[in-house]
């Protein structure tokens, strides 16, 4: 004999199936987002030692679209507003000098992998250099407004 469930046991389990699934989707399309870089200048194949942005006409565009760009590729695991969680690394701390912008550069390029697991992919392999740099624009103001 086939047991009868009532009505709010059914919904109740409804409300658990849904709910684990939109936490599941939290994070929504984890896939890097494709970054229109228009009106910013083309920089080329050969990567610049300092972010090529800085000190120029072009830094406040750069803000603007890094600051697009982060929030669609970088928000989910370095924190809204580049506030770390603590999950990764707090991208606010990475100076707006060639130290910061080395370490910026390396980490984009390579990623970060440990025992096999990707912690960070290697972002200049889905955005351009453009686009990333423009991102470090953006970390440099939210470094700036740390001060």
């Amino acid at each position: 004999m086939a047991k009868r469930r009532s009505i709010p046991a059914l919904t109740l389990s409804a409300l658990f199936a849904l709910g684990g699934t939109s936490l599941a989707m939290a994070h929504g399309d984890v896939t890097p987002q494709g970054v229109n870089t228009e009106g910013l200048p083309a920089l080329g194949e050969e990567w610049p030692d300092t972010n090529p942005y800085r000190d120029t006409d072009a830094f406040e565009r750069a803000v603007e679209i890094g600051s697009s760009a982060y929030n669609q590729n970088c928000a989910r695991c370095h924190g809204l507003e580049a506030i770390s969680g603590g999950i990764a690394p707090d991208l606010r701390l990475l100076a707006p000098d060639f130290d910061g912008d080395d370490w910026y550069k390396y980490r984009v390029i390579n990623g970060a992998v440990r025992d096999g697991k990707v912690y960070m992919p290697k972002m200049a392999d889905y955005l351009s250099q453009e686009a990333l740099w423009a991102i470090k624009s953006y970390l440099d103001v939210r470094h700036d407004e740390m001060q």
